[in-house]
């Protein structure tokens, strides 16, 4: 590689650590963080006494007739309806779960609140856990209420009242929400798809227009949920955990996944997604959310949870039910040929645009692994192939593919080697003195021999965008999770074979095996560069640097999938194949009279490259400007 090269990966060295360094939370930052997870903290306690609080409305008969005898259940039922007005009746219950299942999840419906209470993939494991279904919610991890208003404007939320199983199937079940009027009720209905992840609900009243507020148009939700950690590593967890939503229209819009964020949206929202590294839960509305607010809280780094997630928003609402609300549950994995079925034959704002949730890269990147990375990772998949195969054969493609970019980047560097003698002489013939003259000579020597200097970074520029398609790749690729190859239990996550309990700088508290496997073959790969090019006396630094990359590419990628490392271990080792057989194929001694018969005709027939031609006007410029000051200093000392 020539020394545009060098400065290249320098830059790229320097931008990298330079994140890394700007990244690193500050002390004050880590303060604020401490006070938000105190503060979270005070109100989750505050939730639970206010729940506790309402729960003991189900037991005041009990606790009256034990110690005040002399109050009847006629004086209690009175203190329910100075509470709970033409709702009383279903201010008491029992609390209970409903189950729905289809062959892909397995969702629960609590009776107190009719929300969904917990939910389970079943093709999926728990991490370490090898026959328990991956749970993506339980318990009081998750809430969901919708707030009503009475004609005599009580204000009650459905998260205290207790709903009535009336209609219960496999499939399918009604949670009827009873009211002091016999034709008067509030439905929850949950259906279930076969073979699907969506769970349908809506919102279904009968006659409430005698119970609610008739002046009442929309009903505000409120749904909070918690993000347990799902995956080995958490590091990369948290980086992929994230609130997003989708606007009408198809614009998306996130949180902050590093730190405490809110965001208040007056647009109409599609869908709200609930988002981890590899599942999501999506609440999709048939119409669309109004004047919502978002809140997302990242959570201790000791805790069992990696973020908190909060939404505050506005749904339609007939109270009389003849228009119901209707909603649409994704509770699945985030594979981006899943999500993207459920675009198929729509269009237009009919599109839910749900494969935004797999994050690709930036445009150019995400475009190449839309149409040629995914395709060829489930072609290969699809042969039965095990994982390690398939990788191998998905790098074995790509280096194809980019084979006559390294061919040409390898090639100008043979040439800027035979060069090396020639650029000597010059280096010797002109001191750094005479700077501009040496610059002259030696673009004329490029012209004559037919070289650019750029002509070997751009081969490179070019593989470029390929490279960093496999980089957003492996890391979010659900297809990875939970499949082993040699030592690595899980290839989407980190490989470590040295464990400690401190965290060191960098490095962390283990030692991934490929990581370190890759590091060895970019030394070994460096090592081999170096050795065919001829190094400048003046850029011995350089060269330092050369080396010093990949222990960076160590630091760097220890926490990384060790699918990705893999790839990257593969990748070097065809790199070096390539770079030997490039080596055979091209003798030196023939390509420098190959040059020197190309620059023989061209000096027959002169012509210059827009480039050269540039570059050598810039550089006439230069002079004259030089000459023009030197004049201009003499007479000033005159």
């Amino acid at each position: 590689m020539d020394k545009n090269t060098w400065i290249g990966f320098l830059l790229i060295a320097a931008i990298i650590v330079g994140f890394s360094m700007l990244t690193r939370p500050s002390k004050e930052e880590m303060a604020e963080r401490q006070r938000i997870n105190d503060s979270i903290m005070l109100a989750q306690q505050m939730q639970a006494e206010a729940q506790r609080l309402s729960d003991s409305l189900t037991a005041v008969s009990a606790a009256n007739r034990q110690l005040q005898p002399a109050v009847s259940e006629e004086e209690q039922a009175q203190q329910l309806q100075a509470v709970f007005g033409d709702l009383a009746v279903s201010a008491q219950g029992e609390d209970k779960d409903i189950m729905l299942e289809n062959s892909k999840i397995c969702i629960f419906v609590r009776t107190k609140g009719g929300s969904l209470a917990r939910a389970f993939l079943k093709e999926y494991k728990a991490y370490g856990d090898t026959v328990s279904p991956l749970c993506l919610f339980r318990g009081d991890e998750t809430s969901t209420s919708f707030t009503l208003i009475t004609q005599n404007n009580r204000i009650l939320s459905t998260a205290n009242l207790y709903f009535v199983p009336v209609v219960r199937e496999q499939d399918k079940v009604v949670m009827r929400l009873n009211t002091a009027l016999e034709d008067s009720w509030l439905d929850f209905v949950y259906t279930l798809a076969p073979d699907d992840y969506m769970v349908h609900f809506s919102i279904e009243p009968h006659n409430m227009q005698n119970i609610l507020a008739q002046n009442v148009n929309s009903a505000e939700m409120q749904w909070t949920q918690r993000i347990p950690q799902q995956e080995r590593g958490r590091k990369f967890e948290e980086r992929y955990a994230q609130l997003q939503y989708m606007l009408v229209g198809g614009d998306m819009e996130k949180l902050s996944e590093s730190k405490h964020d809110t965001k208040k949206e007056n647009a109409r929202v599609r869908w709200i997604g609930y988002k981890d590294q590899f599942f999501s839960t999506v609440l999709i509305a048939d119409d669309a959310f109004s004047s919502t607010e978002f809140e997302s809280t990242p959570q201790d780094k000791y805790s069992k949870y990696i973020k908190e997630y909060s939404t505050k928003t506005n749904v339609n609402f007939d109270i009389t039910g003849k228009q119901p609300t209707g909603f649409r549950y994704y509770l699945g994995p985030n594979h981006y040929n899943t999500l993207r079925a459920y675009d198929k034959d729509l269009d237009g704002e009919a599109k839910l645009h749900l494969k935004e949730l797999v994050p690709l890269g930036w445009k150019i990147v995400a475009w190449i692994n839309k149409i040629l990375v995914i395709p060829m990772f489930d072609l290969f998949s699809s042969w039965g192939l095990h994982i390690g195969i398939v990788i191998l054969l998905m790098t074995l493609v790509i280096k194809l593919i980019i084979l006559p970019f390294v061919f040409a980047s390898y090639k100008s560097s043979a040439k800027m080697r035979v060069l090396k003698p020639q650029l000597d002489e010059i280096n010797a013939k002109y001191p750094p003195e005479k700077m501009q003259e040496r610059q002259q000579a030696t673009m004329a020597l490029y012209q004559r021999a037919g070289v650019s200097p750029m002509s070997g970074c751009l081969p490179m520029l070019f593989q470029f965008p390929v490279l960093m398609a496999m980089f957003w790749f492996f890391p979010t690729a659900i297809e990875l999770r939970g499949k082993s190859l040699w030592w690595a239990e899980d290839l989407s996550a980190y490989d470590a074979i040295l464990s400690w309990g401190t965290h060191i700088p960098l490095l962390g508290d283990h030692l991934s095996l490929f990581c370190l496997l890759m590091t060895v073959a970019n030394f070994g790969y460096t090592f081999i560069t170096m050795q065919q090019q001829a190094t400048d006396p003046n850029m011995k630094f350089m060269k330092y640097m050369m080396y010093a990359m990949p222990l960076m590419f160590l630091f760097i990628f220890n926490d990384y999938a060790a699918g990705l490392s893999y790839y990257y271990l593969l990748s070097l080792g065809f790199t070096i194949l390539q770079t030997m057989l490039f080596r055979w194929s091209i003798d030196d001694k023939k390509l420098l009279a190959q040059m020197e018969e190309n620059a023989r005709k061209r000096a027959s027939q002169p012509k210059k490259s827009g480039f050269m031609a540039r570059l050598e006007a810039m550089q006439k410029e230069q002079q004259r400007m030089a000459r023009e000051n030197a004049k201009a200093q003499a007479k000033k000392y005159r």
